[in-house]
Formats: C-alpha cells, structure tokens, sequence
C-alpha cells in the first residue's frame, strides 16, 4: 500500500472535488507535532468519505483549506476526541457544523477504554497499530510508514461511528450524544492562562517571592525563545531545570553554568538569555504574590475549614452524582463535571430548591438531559446534607448497677 501527501493548490482542489462528489459522513484527523513544535498547528489532515476515498493533505503546503470546508460544511464530520484537534483544524478554515465524536460517543455508551486502537478492536476486531501517534509530523518528507498509519486512522471512523451509533441508539442515549457533541462545537478550545509560568512543574519546590520571579522570568524567557524557533519549550530546557535555578539563585553566570540540574539542549548555548532572564528576576520590583489570586473554589481538602457545609454538601451530592452514573452507564465526568459540582456545593442558589438548582446547572453551561438527569437527586442530597449540621451526641450503655459507663465491645 503506498500513500502519497497532497502539498499543492492543484491537487487540493481537484481533491476537493472528489470529496464533494463521495457520499456519507465526513472522516477526518490531524497530526501536530507536540513534543516537539511550539505551535500546535496541523502538519497533516486525513480525510475519507465513501465513494471518494482517503487523501492526505499538507497544511505547511498548501495554505488555508476554506474550499474544503465550504463545500463540505453540511455534512456531518467524524472525529475522535474533537477537542483535541477542533482548534487546529479552524486555524486552517475548517470548522464543522455537525459532528459525531466517537471518543466521546464511546465514553457515553459505557465502553470501558475510549482510545481509538482499543475502540476499534472493539467494536471492529481490527487491530490498530498506535505505534507513530506521537512521532514529529513536522518531519518533511514523512516516512511512507507514517502515511500509512495516517490514512488507517480515518479509513475506519465511518464504520465505527455506525458501530457506537447503533449502541447509543439501543441504550437510549442518541439524543444526549447529540447534545455533547453542540457542546464541543460550541467551545473554543484555545487555551488562555493568567500567569502560566505558574504551570512550572515542580514550583511549589521554590521558596519566597524573589524565588518566584526568577522561575517567572525564566519561564518568559525560554518562552519567547521557543516561539522565535518553533520549538517545544521542553525541548530547549526542562522544568526541572528553570525551578532549579529559581530555587538555588545562583549569584554568577559562572555559578550557573556548574549547575548539575540546569539541563537541557539549549542551557549553555544560550546561557546569556537565562542569566539575563535571572538578573532581572533578582532585581524586579515587580514581584508576584505567593499564591495566585483566582475566583475559583477551594480544594476540597480545605472544605471542612474553611466551609464544613459546603464540604457535607459536596459529599451528598458526590454520592447522588456516583449513583446516576452507575445508572447511565455514563463516566461520572460526564454525568456532570467535578468542576461545575464544586462550584455548585461551594455557593447553591438561595433557597435551594429543585428549580433554583436546576436553573443554576443551566446558567454554569450543563446540557439540558444533564439538567434534567442530576438536578433533583443534587437538590436533594444539599437539602439531606443541612441535617448533619446537628451533631449526634456519642452514645453510651450505663450499667444500672455502675457508677461508670460500660464499653459497647468487649475490652481487650
């Protein structure tokens, strides 16, 4: 089987033609080149539709894909794990309109592992090799062995999407998955962070805000030098190696460069820019606060301090959530996310009541069989909760005879 890449205006159109001519859902997937690109732009799209055919389009090459887009939008297209490859694929003009997920369309019918091999081999009995999921598709020209795995990624999704049709039809739940997969549509994926050198794996190690600013100075720092090279931030130095230097505050350039933990493939070949990056941080005025300030809720673990009711709360309607899950057959994430529970039990409506919980589930972005599956047992599980606020006093058995109270058990 041999696999040739589209990478020119002409073939692409012509392509695009052959689409348009085929019949049926529309298959697709991207691969980037994570791990090893900053960007997280495609470097390839597969495509299949019956009666078309499979092709396999360079975006590098060719350019924007709106011709594509245009004369296929009121199709359906098929993806596994939409989320992950959504963003990419409007970065280059393509953005469905109707969508079946058969990642999600797999968690949703119950299946125990979503990941496509496994979902394949299912549903199909097909083995599908994963070996090059996570190869660098920046790479020109791309191995025949790549394109090959390419093309069968998309080539099966129009029978599998069937397949997981047929078993959400049967269980009931065709109508939620439609509902999730307007949801996906509806989002933008784009990922926007205040302060995201505070994602420093490793920089709760780092002491003091001197500390602080220097890991931040150095985070920017090799940032806009992975941008200027196209490179994974990971791949010029490691986490590990920025909290290092944030943690030890070397006092010289010299210091620096003996730093056993201070790796990476661009540690000492740019050496200048991190010892900048530290002088500046040790020098700043501007430093940050010890702990982000969010409006996000507490973690849990903090609950029964800083709010024992919300913390019974969130309990109660932890356990509803487990037991409606249990009942679709639906991952309990899905069912309702951890996040939107927690702000839910943090601050309910007031006075908790069915509709107010149900109109407040609304109003945090949860579909509306969500609404209608979890909003009463959380209702009801808050307003359970309100009589732990009474403590039971600890019982004990009194001898008539004795003076003393007397164990329930047997003393050893």
């Amino acid at each position: 089987m041999s696999v040739s890449v589209i990478d020119t205006r002409e073939a692409y159109l012509d392509a695009v033609k052959a689409l348009a001519a085929g019949n049926g859902p529309i298959a697709i997937d991207a691969e980037r080149a994570s791990g090893f690109r900053y960007s997280q732009r495609a470097y390839l799209i597969q495509i299949f539709r019956r009666g078309s055919g499979t092709f396999l389009f360079d975006p590098p090459a060719i350019g924007q894909l709106t011709e594509l887009n245009d004369a296929l939008e009121q199709e359906e297209w098929i993806l596994h794990a939409a989320s992950q490859d959504l963003t990419c694929l409007r970065e280059v003009g393509i953005d469905p309109k109707r969508l079946f997920d058969t990642e999600l369309g797999a968690r949703l019918a119950g299946l125990p592992r979503v990941g496509l091999g496994t979902v394949v081999e299912d549903l199909l009995g097909i083995h599908l090799a994963k070996e090059f999921s996570a190869a660098d598709w920046s790479t020109r020209p791309l191995p025949q062995a790549w394109l090959v795995y390419a093309a069968l990624d998309v080539e099966l999704l129009v029978d599998l999407r069937e397949k997981l049709g047929d078993l959400l039809d049967d269980a009931g739940k065709g109508e939620i998955a439609r509902e999730e997969f307007e949801a996906v549509l509806a989002r933008d994926f784009r990922i926007v962070r205040e302060q995201p050198w505070r994602r420093l794996s490793g920089l709760h190690s780092v002491r003091g805000t001197r500390g602080l600013a220097v890991a931040r100075e150095l985070w920017e720092a090799r940032d806009e030098f992975a941008r200027e090279t196209d490179t994974a931030p990971g791949r010029l130095v490691p986490d590990s190696a920025l909290v290092a230097a944030a943690r030890v505050l070397p006092a010289s350039k010299r210091d620096l460069v003996g730093m056993k933990e201070f790796t990476g493939r661009a540690s000492r070949s740019q050496i200048d820019r991190w010892w900048d990056a530290i002088q500046i941080g040790m020098t700043t005025t501007d430093l940050p606060v010890l702990r982000a300030i969010t409006d996000s809720v507490p973690p849990p673990r903090a609950w029964p301090d800083k709010n024992p009711a919300a913390d019974r709360r969130l309990k109660a309607a932890r356990a509803a959530v487990i037991d409606k899950s249990t009942e679709l057959n639906i991952p309990i994430e899905n069912v309702l996310t951890p996040e939107l529970l927690r702000r839910l039990a943090w601050a309910p409506p007031e006075p908790v009541e069915h509709e107010s919980v149900r109109a407040a589930l609304s109003d945090m972005g949860a579909r509306a069989w969500q609404v209608d599956a979890i909003a009463d047992p959380i209702t009801d599980a808050f307003l359970a909760s309100v009589a732990e606020d009474v403590v039971e006093p600890s019982q004990t058995i009194v001898d008539e005879d004795q003076t003393t109270p007397t164990p329930t058990s047997d003393e050893s």
